[in-house]
């Protein structure tokens, strides 16, 4: 068996496991070259031909995210529309977040959807009244995908960051979904008012006034929001232009590297000059970002000079 064979199904077997479940990021391409011997280009292809079989699936500056085994014939479960028996909302769900995760919220429509799953598109408007409801559906049931434990730590600190890393886990397996939240017109689902709930139950704790709980609650989530977004946004432009972003940042090397030789900008050509190899990691910037945020929680409450601090009886 070729090199990358043996490493792609050792990378099946954990996931038939259960020790690379879903949403889960694969191994590295360097990760798996320092563990089997390999080089690179050997470990690369082994990723490529688990995303080709639909198992993994790439997402720009995140890495390889397990998509999981329901899709392959081999697994024993029929594809959706074979496997399925009537027509029913939690199906349409189902597809609609499936055709999301893989073409993005662009490919997103009824007939879509319809087409996916083998119905007519008419059929569907008997358990969904539009998109609107469609997005609505699929949003919780994403949301759900990532529960909070029914117990929260002890300390605040630790309970927020068990929920700003379930909620990025939840953006990052459904890159979709970052679109589709808003701060400004939030819907009332019951995951995100569950998630809200145990957000302010923290910050109630961390002796925040319920403005400032507001204010904290909203700024942690326009932080992983402002990341999650960027997932879907390279994705859809790395499928329009055939070109990966190493690919795209390289074509445009020079035209930098000019304007940092000109002198109008000199900090940025120094910074430039002495960076080095430098590759932008979504998931240490959410970790860097998420401590800096609750650092700051720690020793400044939010609250404007006009409202009082609350501290809890």
């Amino acid at each position: 068996m070729s090199a990358y064979l043996r490493i792609a199904e050792d990378i099946r077997s954990r996931i038939e496991r259960g020790e690379l479940p879903a949403g889960d990021r694969a191994p590295t391409t360097r990760q798996l070259a320092e563990q089997y011997g390999v080089a690179m280009a050997t470990a690369a292809h082994a990723l490529r031909h688990l995303a080709d079989q639909g198992v993994l699936r790439a997402v720009p500056r995140v890495g390889s995210i397990v998509v999981g085994l329901r899709g392959r014939a081999s697994s024993g479960r029929e594809p959706l529309r074979a496997r399925e028996g009537d027509l029913s909302r939690a199906r349409i769900v189902e597809a609609a977040i499936a055709l999301a995760d893989e073409q993005g919220m662009g490919a997103l429509s009824l007939r879509a959807v319809a087409s996916k799953i083998g119905a007519p598109v008419m059929s569907l408007y008997r358990h969904v009244r539009g998109k609107e409801e469609l997005v609505q559906a699929m949003t919780e049931a994403a949301l759900r995908s990532e529960p909070l434990p029914p117990e929260p730590p002890p300390a605040w600190r630790e309970q927020i960051e068990l929920a700003v890393r379930c909620e990025w886990r939840a953006l990052r397996r459904h890159p979709w979904l970052a679109r589709v939240m808003t701060l400004t017109r939030p819907e009332p689902l019951p995951s995100a008012i569950a998630y809200a709930d145990w957000m302010f139950r923290a910050l109630s704790q961390a002796g925040l006034s319920p403005v400032a709980q507001m204010h904290a609650h909203v700024i942690l989530h326009g932080f992983v929001q402002g990341l999650a977004v960027n997932l879907e946004t390279e994705s859809d432009a790395a499928a329009e232009s055939g070109i990966s972003d190493e690919a795209w940042m390289d074509s445009r090397k020079a035209k930098f590297e000019a304007l940092a030789a000109s002198g109008r900008y000199p900090h940025f050509g120094r910074l430039l000059a002495t960076l080095g190899p430098f590759e932008l990691d979504f998931d240490e910037l959410f970790e860097q970002g998420l401590a800096a945020l609750l650092d700051g929680f720690a020793v400044h409450s939010f609250v404007p000079t006009h409202v009082p601090l609350y501290v809890p009886e």
